[in-house]
């Protein structure tokens, strides 16, 4: 077995560069494969583009497992739920949506979604269980950009569901006030 002496293992700052130049041309090469050609990259009736919403739709009943309701009901707390987070989108900044719109083609392309968040599936065939775990991972991260994505997320959706008064009585939340004047 060869001697492992620690300064033999370092880098050379040309091996550093040379590697971060690679990987930028890398991640610069996956987001021009994935950038679409045939349609602008903001829809101009919806916030959200078909993959976004596919996204959002498959994260939505995991964050919010054990909140919405069962039954005949789910279907349309989902759904609407979904309807929030496009509204919700739609009122940010437009930077805040183009970093949205990023880390939705992050999350759509399958490479990325396999190696970054885990998810080896497609969004509607993932499991509860590996949506679950990626968002655990990512909440967990020692990377500021995971934390902050996976912050982006769950506010968006957790925002979406706890406007809708469906969800008030679970929590306690009688409504706004009443403003009539007696």
């Amino acid at each position: 077995m060869p001697n492992l002496d620690p300064t033999t293992l370092r880098i050379s700052r040309r091996t550093l560069l040379k590697a971060g130049i690679a990987g930028a041309a890398a991640l610069l090469l996956v987001r021009w494969l994935y950038t679409p050609t045939s349609s602008p990259a903001r829809p101009t009736s919806n916030a959200l583009d078909p993959d976004a919403r596919t996204i959002i739709a498959a994260i939505i009943p995991v964050l919010l497992d054990g909140a919405l309701p069962s039954g005949p009901e789910a279907q349309s707390a989902r759904t609407d739920t979904l309807a929030a987070v496009e509204e919700a989108i739609a009122g940010l900044a437009p930077a805040t949506r183009n970093e949205l719109a990023d880390l939705f083609s992050l999350l759509g392309f399958p490479p990325t979604r396999c190696f970054v968040a885990g998810v080896w599936s497609p969004w509607p065939e993932a499991t509860h269980e590996s949506i679950a775990s990626f968002l655990t991972r990512w909440r967990d991260s020692r990377f500021e950009l995971l934390r902050s994505a996976h912050a982006a997320l769950h506010q968006l959706v957790f925002a979406a569901w706890y406007a809708d008064p469906r969800a008030w009585p679970a929590t306690g939340y009688a409504g706004p006030p009443s403003l009539e004047v007696g």
